[in-house]
């Protein structure tokens, strides 16, 4: 109990701290600044985070993250930890397509807009079409995001079915798509308790898949194809 309740504090007073630094650089018209410094805090934030919990984070597969243009992570989901660990871990400054009520939690959903995710309306699907098509043009400018397309996270570490719409991010902004499966962070903070222990966990970045592989297919077809690779990497760890 006192792990979590330490790690949850550290967690707000860590983002609260630089928010001022954040606003005024804003205020200022500082965007590129702002953003960077956003990206600089959340690695130092995730870093720490995970430090503190004791866990320990083996990256697999780190030569298959491209080095330059939009890169759209695609990676199951098994705790709240998933986000950190792919913060701290995973080369490339990058944001989340996330669920619009995050964007009104205090300090965090500032937080998350500086570095620059894309939060969707579920509840409008008008507004919804308009969200992805913004986050379709931020990986056609060179922007990095990450999404987990089943939606919420695992009860029990099994990857339940995508939803293809997530994937329709790939087929408008034609940027290479890396999936990236998450083994063991379940174990970190398991889903229906507030509870942190101390896991090990695996993250394999698989070889993207270039716009010419997918072009020809359907969101659908796109989903299925990550997903089985994703099914595979856990599997073979079991």
């Amino acid at each position: 109990m006192y792990k979590t309740i330490n790690w949850f504090a550290y967690l707000w007073w860590s983002l609260l701290k630089p928010r001022f630094k954040l606003m005024k650089l804003n205020r200022q018209g500082k965007i590129a600044e702002r953003d960077a410094c956003a990206h600089a805090i959340a690695r130092q934030w995730a870093q720490s985070g995970l430090s503190m919990n004791g866990s320990s984070i083996q990256l697999i597969g780190i030569e298959n993250v491209p080095t330059s243009g939009g890169v759209l992570f695609v990676a199951n989901h098994q705790s709240n930890f998933d986000i950190p660990i792919l913060i701290a871990h995973v080369p490339r400054d990058k944001g989340f397509i996330a669920k619009l009520e995050l964007l009104k939690v205090p300090s965090f959903g500032r937080w998350m807009k500086y570095i620059g995710c894309v939060f969707i309306d579920r509840k409008d699907p008008r507004q919804s079409l308009k969200d992805i098509n913004d986050a379709a043009e931020r990986l056609k400018s060179g922007h990095s995001l990450v999404i987990f397309p089943e939606g919420t996270r695992s009860a029990d570490g099994t990857v339940a079915p995508f939803r293809a719409g997530g994937l329709k991010l790939a087929l408008k902004a034609k940027v290479p798509v890396v999936p990236v499966t998450i083994s063991g962070s379940k174990n970190i903070m398991p889903k229906g308790t507030s509870l942190i222990k101390s896991a090990s966990v695996k993250v394999i970045i698989s070889p993207p898949l270039v716009p010419d592989e997918f072009t020809k297919m359907d969101s659908t077809q796109i989903s299925e194809k990550v997903r089985n690779i994703i099914i595979s990497n856990l599997q073979k760890q079991g």
